[in-house]
């Protein structure tokens, strides 16, 4: 019956995949560890709340959802799971993880370790599920930068989580390698978004195949001179700032107020890179109103480029 369950469970979700402006690269032969996307929306997904255009309204009516971007990595020879970003949608990104690593029951420890870039809503708020009114986790790692630890120290409801010990912060220093569980390394690099409440940081990922890097949120590559090679540079597979196709989506907003890269703008600065090595950079972090979500015209541009848009459930070897 538990099988029966699990699966069910993986039904549902695959079901929620969005329809694909590309394709997703077959996974190589597995190794120790993989990546797994588990979300590649902006911070609040699709259906987006307070939306009713039609990029939500029809999200709404076929029962589409894409969540807010995040990766797993699953360790399949120890069965440990990382979770990168806790967002406000982690139950099921956690179940999608379980479901694809095959977990069976892991009581009050969904994942062994935690990352996270910053403190915008999207990235940190699922940090709450943890907490004793929810998962009550038993002194989980949770790796953060020393300003966003003390951040998480300094406020509630965080500081509850960390007076009780539910979660147990480890403050990395950014540009030198850690490793959240054995085997893989992990290098925070800062990089420039709106820091009001802590500083932001990518990840450059390293296992004993591949570099995966994830940056989801920065505000322009040219903000810090050389950052957009520093990231890349030995790297295989990145997943990269999205939210905005080329500024037009967002008529009522102030995009001076919300920063990011277009990708328009990445891919013509990248575009030679990718051709070299179709599909090994990878959109995420998509807003709701992203024509690249919705326009497959756009999607087959994105794929002509030699980018590519992540999908929820894309599987990467590390």
């Amino acid at each position: 019956m538990r099988d029966v369950a699990i699966a069910s469970r993986l039904v549902w979700l695959v079901g929620l995949l969005p329809v694909a402006c590309s394709v997703a690269p077959a996974p190589a032969a597995r190794g120790r560890f993989e990546v797994v996307v588990l979300g590649t929306a902006q911070d609040g997904g699709l259906p987006h709340f307070g939306c009713n255009r039609q990029c939500c309204a029809s999200a709404r009516a076929s029962g589409r959802e894409l969540f807010p971007a995040s990766l797993g990595v699953i360790d399949h020879d120890t069965g440990k799971l990382l979770l990168i970003e806790a967002t406000p949608r982690v139950e099921p990104q956690v179940a999608l993880l379980h479901a694809l690593a095959g977990a069976q029951d892991r009581g009050r420890r969904p994942v062994d370790a935690v990352l996270l870039t910053h403190a915008h809503i999207g990235h940190y708020l699922g940090l709450a599920h943890f907490g004793r009114e929810v998962a009550s986790t038993p002194q989980l790692p949770v790796h953060v930068s020393p300003r966003m630890a003390a951040f998480l120290r300094g406020h509630g409801p965080w500081t509850q989580l960390v007076a009780q010990r539910q979660i147990e912060l480890h403050e990395f220093a950014p540009g030198s390698p850690f490793s959240p569980i054995d085997g893989l390394t992990v290098t925070a690099i800062p990089v420039p978004h709106r820091d009001e409440w802590s500083d932001t940081m990518a990840f450059v990922l390293q296992g004993p195949r591949q570099q995966v890097l994830f940056v989801p949120d920065v505000d322009a590559w040219d903000q810090a001179p050389g950052l957009l090679d520093r990231l890349l540079d030995g790297v295989d597979v990145a997943f990269l700032d999205g939210t905005f196709w080329d500024g037009r989506e967002l008529p009522d907003r102030n995009r001076a107020e919300i920063p990011h890269p277009l990708m328009v703008d990445t891919i013509g600065r990248l575009r030679e890179r990718a051709q070299r090595r179709p599909g090994s950079l990878r959109f995420l972090h998509l807003n709701h109103t992203n024509p690249a979500l919705h326009d497959p015209a756009i999607g087959r541009e994105v794929t002509a480029a030699g980018f590519a848009i992540a999908q929820q459930g894309e599987r990467v070897p590390l």
